[in-house]
C-alpha cells in the first residue's frame, strides 16, 4: 500500500570485509522524489474512475526531488582523500541523473555487484537502483563544490509550471567558506550501463533451460487504470504465495495453486532461466527481481516492437552487466538471465510504486519443494497474519484439502475508498500509463 512513499524506507549497508577497492572514507547519498500528500489518498485517487476520466489514469507527479531526504545537504570532506559514495535512488517514480561538480566519478559497484572500474562524469539511477563510485578530493580546501541531481522529466508528459526537477547537495571542504551557486543539470549523458563489466567476469549464461516471456501493458479496466503481465493483473490472495509454497507439498510445483492473479512462474532447482520482457506501454519501466542479480543479456532501444528471437542476443557480451533492476524502454524489450540457485518466493515487478499498486508484478516460485525442507517461518510472522485474518496454509483460496480447487481465490480488485470495483477482463480497453501525470 505504498508505505515507503511516506517514509518507511532507508538505506542499509552490508559491509564486505574484502572489498576490491580502497577508500579513506565512505558516505551514503540517497535520492528520492517528494509528494506533499500521503500515499493512501494518492493511491485512492490514482486507482479511481475519476483519475481515469480526468487524467487518463496517470500517475501523480512529485512536487520536488530530495537528496538525503532534504535539500542542500552537506557532506564534509578533506583534501587528498578517496571517498566512496554509495548512491541510492529510493524514490517512487522518477529516475535521477547524478553528478559531482569538479570531480570525476569511478563506478565500482552496481546493485551489489562489483564491477571493473569505469570513469564517468554522470550516472543515471532509476528507482531501486544503487551505484557506488569513488571520487578523489582536491589537494587543497580553497573552495566547496555542488552535488547535483535531476529527476528524469521524460517520465512525465509535461513539466508542470513551477516544478523544479533539480536537487543539490555540497561537498564541503571548508565550512567557513561560502557554498557555490549550483547550476541545474542540462546535459544528460550518463554512463551506459550496458558497457559495465562485472569484476568477477562471470561468463554469459549461454544455455537456457527455461524461458519465460512476459508482456506488460496497461488497460482501462472498467474505469480504472490497471497494469497487466500477460494480460493478468497481480492481486494479493487469501494465502500469500510463500505460505502456499510451504504448505502444498508436491503440488507447490504447479503454478495453478497460487491463483491466476498471483502471476506465478515455477522454477526448477539450478536451471538457467531467461526472462524476456516486452514493454507495450508508452513509458520506460524499471523492472526489479528479488533474490537474484540477473545478466542483462540484451536490451532494445525504444519503439522497436517485441523481442524478435534468439538472433537478437547473438552479439551479447561475453560477461554481461549484472544487476537486479533494469529499465525497459517504451515499446521495446529486454532479455535477462540468471541461475535458479536461491530457493524462495521472489517478486519480479516494476519498481514504480504506482505501478506495483496497479498490479504490474509477477511471482517467481523457485524450487518450492526444496524451500519446504529449509525454511521455518518465525511464529511472530504467523501471528501477524492471524491478527490480520490472513490465512497461512493451503492454496491461494485457503483450501488445504484439494489444492486445485481454487474456488474463492481472489480474482477482482477490492474496492477502494472511492468505491471503484474492477470489472471482468472483457470490459477492458486500452489506456495510457506514464505520460499524463497529475500534480500531487
Amino acid at each position: 500500500m505504498g508505505q515507503y512513499i511516506d517514509g518507511i524506507r532507508g538505506p542499509i549497508t552490508v559491509h564486505d570485509p574484502a572489498v576490491p577497492y580502497k577508500a579513506d572514507d565512505a558516505m551514503t547519498i540517497t535520492l528520492s522524489d517528494w509528494y506533499h500528500d500521503q500515499a493512501p489518498d494518492l493511491l485512492n485517487y490514482f486507482l479511481s474512475a475519476a483519475n481515469e476520466k480526468e487524467h487518463k489514469g496517470a500517475e501523480p507527479i512529485p512536487k520536488s526531488a530530495l537528496m538525503q531526504d532534504t535539500q542542500n545537504a552537506k557532506f564534509n570532506v578533506a583534501p587528498n582523500k578517496t571517498y566512496l559514495l554509495r548512491i541510492v535512488n529510493m524514490g517512487v517514480f522518477a529516475g535521477q541523473y547524478f553528478s559531482v561538480d569538479g570531480h570525476q566519478m569511478t563506478v565500482v559497484e552496481i546493485d551489489g555487484v562489483y564491477v571493473e572500474p569505469q570513469k564517468t562524469d554522470q550516472i543515471y539511477l532509476t528507482v531501486a537502483q544503487r551505484c557506488s563510485v569513488l571520487i578523489s578530493t582536491k589537494s587543497d580546501a580553497s573552495k566547496n563544490f555542488a552535488i547535483s541531481a535531476a529527476m528524469d522529466t521524460e517520465m512525465f508528459d509535461s513539466v508542470p509550471p513551477g516544478l523544479d526537477p533539480n536537487v543539490y547537495g555540497f561537498l564541503v571542504y571548508d565550512a567557513k567558506k561560502s557554498l557555490p551557486k549550483p547550476a541545474p543539470i542540462t546535459t544528460f549523458a550518463p554512463l551506459d550501463e550496458m558497457t559495465i563489466v562485472p569484476k568477477d567476469h562471470m561468463a554469459l549464461l549461454s544455455k537456457v533451460d527455461h524461458q519465460i516471456v512476459m508482456t506488460m501493458d496497461f488497460f482501462n479496466d472498467g474505469g480504472i487504470n490497471r497494469a497487466t503481465v500477460n494480460n493478468v493483473t497481480y492481486i494479493g490472495q487469501k494465502v500469500p504465495p510463500l505460505y502456499t509454497a510451504l504448505t502444498t507439498g508436491s503440488s507447490a510445483t504447479n503454478p495453478a495453486v497460487y491463483g491466476v492473479n498471483s502471476n506465478a512462474f515455477v522454477l526448477k532447482p539450478n536451471e538457467v532461466v531467461e526472462i524476456v520482457v516486452n514493454n507495450h506501454d508508452t513509458g520506460n519501466h524499471p523492472w526489479h527481481l528479488h533474490g537474484h542479480n540477473f545478466q542483462v543479456v540484451a536490451r532494445s532501444a525504444a519503439n522497436v516492437g517485441d523481442y524478435p528471437g534468439a538472433a537478437a542476443t547473438a552479439n551479447a557480451a561475453s560477461s554481461p552487466v549484472r544487476r537486479d533492476t533494469v529499465t525497459i524502454n517504451t515499446g521495446g524489450w529486454a532479455v535477462l538471465r540468471f541461475k535458479a540457485d536461491n530457493p524462495g518466493v521472489w517478486l519480479f515487478h516494476c519498481h514504480i510504486e504506482w505501478h506495483v499498486e496497479a498490479g504490474l508484478s509477477a511471482t517467481i516460485i523457485e524450487s518450492p519443494t526444496s524451500l519446504q525442507g529449509s525454511l521455518n517461518v518465525p511464529s511472530d510472522h504467523l501471528k501477524s497474519c492471524k491478527d490480520q485474518g490472513i490465512k497461512t496454509s493451503g492454496n491461494a483460496a485457503g483450501n488445504t484439502k484439494d489444492f486445485l480447487d481454487l474456488r474463492g481465490a481472489i480474482t477482482t480488485n477490492p474496492k477502494n475508498n472511492w468505491g471503484a470495483l474492477t470489472n471482468p477482463p472483457s470490459t477492458r480497453t486500452k489506456a495510457r500509463s506514464i505520460g499524463r501525470s497529475f500534480i500531487a
